[in-house]
């Protein structure tokens, strides 16, 4: 059983390479490192993507920094791949660091996905800035919804599907 397994495995990451993801991409998508919920976590927070992939998101704060973070993800290897970088990308970062991170920031960490999958990485930051500005402004998961992406959105990436790399990193 475990040889099926480990072949099915690279299968995967063969077929995932071939129509464009990058090596850490496809590692966060079949390792999913932080994928799950933090039963303690300080705030909860989640979006609809037009696409209908769904991410909710688990910030845990200590001294004023993200100590942990973690994604639920009902969607794509894009969407995956993308939720795990940030969860990644936001340890031991402050809140004003956090809301620096953009989609140009996780494409790069990813390497490369597809470009019809870029709408993942941004339905992945825009939970996070959901979640942060929500933390910010004292409103709980249970006075909250759910958003669609582009209810959220403050910039046209989402309707030219294009990232926008960052200028430093």
């Amino acid at each position: 059983m475990n040889n099926i397994n480990t072949q099915a495995i690279e299968n995967e990451k063969k077929a995932l390479a071939e129509i464009g993801y990058g090596a850490n991409a496809i590692k966060y998508y079949i390792e999913k490192p932080y994928m799950g919920d933090l039963p303690d976590a300080d705030h909860i927070s989640e979006m609809v993507g037009t696409c209908g992939d769904t991410m909710k998101i688990y910030l845990k704060f200590d001294n004023e920094k993200i100590a942990d973070a973690r994604y639920q993800v009902l969607g794509c290897a894009g969407a995956v791949s993308a939720a795990m970088a940030i969860a990644e990308a936001l340890k031991g970062k402050t809140v004003e660091e956090a809301k620096e991170i953009n989609d140009g920031h996780i494409f790069n960490i990813l390497e490369n996905i597809p470009e019809k999958k870029h709408h993942c990485i941004q339905l992945a930051v825009k939970t996070m800035h959901k979640a942060i500005d929500e933390y910010q402004n004292n409103i709980t998961y249970e006075n909250s919804e759910p958003l669609k992406c582009d209810k959220v959105c403050d910039s046209d990436c989402c309707s030219k599907n294009t990232i926008k790399l960052p200028k430093a990193i």
